[in-house]
């Protein structure tokens, strides 16, 4: 190429117009609808939670129609990465390891990871209702010996692709008799309750939703509440990174929902406690 002919092409290229960014009339939103009080089938078949109210508020915020839909946990992630949909709002906790290969918008909630103990099994733990941060994780194995010595040789269910099944590989692997994986909190809800399982690592508000259920009484709440590290900043909405439009506009509706009372509002009627990330 000719000098002069770069210089035309710098200079065609400096004029060019720039790339439209994508605008959005239209989004359509995965949910698991397993993850109460997240979100849930209701007896009629529809989907509820705080994360579907949540989700329609900030799809009004964004002035957008927006649909949800239910997607099975272990798949969510690919779904989103096939086009199948646009975001997901599913209780995810952004991780480091997740922020790979998603972008994320928020964090809109955080609830720390904690345990439910069989009464059969005892029904207590160590460090119950201390809060224990796990971003210097030889620290926290540490700070975690009496919680691992109560657990040792017992069996733990948690959900599996989840922050609590990355918790228990973690710091329990090496002294529980089992780490026992599910595909729902619902299923691991029956186990506990049938007496095959003996603890459950989960979210705070997921587990309290579940004692209060028929047959929950057979377990009680204990252990230490774990933030940071391998528990993530909170759950936000996914997204896919090349969808950089939709993180800014998410981002803008979840701080308005933030700054109008609206998000508080919704922690008080799905989980009585005020859960917003710290």
């Amino acid at each position: 190429m000719t000098r002069l002919a770069a210089m035309l092409a710098a200079v065609a290229l400096a004029f060019a117009p720039a790339a439209q960014a994508k605008e959005w009339a239209h989004i359509t939103i995965a949910t698991e609808g397993a993850f109460p009080p997240y979100n849930f089938h209701a007896p009629d078949g529809s989907l509820a939670g705080f994360e579907i109210d949540y989700a329609h508020v900030l799809c009004a915020n964004m002035k957008v129609k927006c649909d949800i839909i239910a997607q099975d946990w272990d798949g969510i992630i690919p779904g989103l990465q096939a086009g199948k949909y646009d975001a997901i709002m599913a209780a995810m906790s952004i991780t480091p390891k997740r922020m790979e290969v998603l972008a994320f918008a928020g964090p809109y909630i955080a609830s720390p990871t904690t345990f439910v103990m069989s009464k059969d099994a005892g029904g207590k733990l160590p460090l119950t209702g201390q809060t224990i941060r796990l971003d210097d994780a030889a620290a926290a194995k540490t700070a975690l010996e009496p919680l691992r010595q109560a657990l040792k040789g017992k069996i733990l269910g948690v959900q599996v692709s989840t922050i609590q099944s990355d918790v228990a590989n973690l710091y329990l692997k090496d002294v529980v008799a089992e780490i026992r994986t599910y595909k729902t909190t619902q299923e691991e809800d029956l186990d506990i309750q049938a007496g095959r399982i003996d603890a459950i690592c989960g979210s705070q508000a997921t587990l309290a939703a579940s004692l209060e259920k028929p047959g929950g009484d057979v377990a009680v709440m204990a252990g230490p509440l774990l933030r940071g590290g391998a528990t993530g900043t909170g759950s936000g909405v996914g997204l896919r990174k090349t969808d950089p439009e939709l993180k800014t506009m998410f981002d803008g509706a979840i701080e308005a929902a933030k700054a109008d009372g609206t998000t508080k509002a919704l922690y008080m009627k799905w989980f009585k406690v005020d859960l917003t990330p710290q």
